[in-house]
């Protein structure tokens, strides 16, 4: 393969998007097993999280052989290496199937349901790759599913002692806020061509995405309050508690981004870009790591 067609794939492959699958440490980290003693669920947890880059890099490569003619309406999208003619099709489906055969056999070796979720995390993207990305709300609603499915899948990996349902409701309501506000950052982006670059964008106005934005920010901080003050495994005298400010300056952070910066198009971009927020989530992972394996 010559170095251009292999660079083209790796940008195909998206690696800065395997940030999202960082998820699958939610269950390692917020069960506190995160410890010297139990290096066998953090080496399951780091091989399933390498499985979910490689699945994740596959639905990207089975998207944009799918999406080639309105990535080509897209004024950024257009830049993809398929829709710009830099990475033929034959070549991407080939690498895509390839990496179907080596992660669903590992993945099953890991753990069958663990296998099962993944295969559930293909079909449903496929499913949203082919109709669902164009039902207003329930695209975005299918959006967050697979971030919930990433949580689940690490759960999967380990043996939980006391994973608490919270954190899927928190997964599912942060996964809203940022699939909307990538939505919003679109729309505003795109302007008068928004249906032609996705067709989905026609169905949602600026307001409408504003008030979604406001409950599912509420329900946000709302469920990870509860959590931290309500979950079984934590420690003494609400501490956790001590964390939800990093929570609520990481939001404010990213709506400002998105209302008055018009970013959020990409929010991988965001997050490897923007400092405050950058910052912002180190600041929380010190201090949950802290309070769990301190107190």
């Amino acid at each position: 393969m010559r170095p251009k067609i292999a660079l083209a794939l790796l940008k195909t492959m998206r690696p800065k998007q395997w940030a999202k699958n960082g998820f699958l440490f939610a269950a390692l980290i917020f069960d506190r097993q995160l410890r010297p003693d139990n290096i066998t669920a953090i080496l399951h947890t780091l091989a399933g999280f390498g499985l979910f880059c490689l699945l994740s890099s596959t639905v990207y490569l089975i998207n944009d052989i799918s999406d080639v003619e309105a990535d080509r309406q897209h004024p950024t999208k257009r830049l993809r290496p398929i829709a710009a003619g830099d990475l033929p099709i034959s070549i991407a489906r080939a690498v895509a199937i390839a990496l179907l055969l080596i992660v669903f056999p590992l993945a099953l070796w890991l753990s069958p349901l663990f296998a099962a979720l993944a295969l559930l995390y293909l079909l449903i993207n496929l499913a949203y790759s082919k109709a669902l990305k164009h039902i207003v709300i329930l695209d975005v609603v299918v959006l967050a599913s697979l971030y919930v499915l990433r949580v689940a899948a690490g759960v999967a990996l380990i043996q939980v002692a006391r994973f608490s349902p919270w954190l899927y409701l928190f997964t599912t309501f942060l996964a809203l806020f940022l699939g909307i506000g990538k939505r919003r950052a679109e729309l505003n982006l795109l302007a008068e061509n928004a249906n032609a670059a996705r067709p989905v964008l026609e169905g949602y106005t600026l307001p409408l995405l504003d008030q979604l934005i406001t409950v599912v920010v509420t329900l946000t901080i709302a469920t990870y309050s509860l959590y931290t003050f309500s979950a079984q495994n934590l420690p003494p005298n609400h501490v956790m508690m001590l964390t939800i400010p990093f929570l609520i300056y990481g939001i404010f952070r990213y709506l400002y981004l998105v209302q008055v910066e018009h970013c959020g198009g990409a929010p991988e971009d965001v997050l490897f870009s923007d400092r405050p927020l950058q910052a912002t989530l180190v600041l929380f992972g010190i201090s949950v790591l802290v309070i769990f394996y301190a107190f």
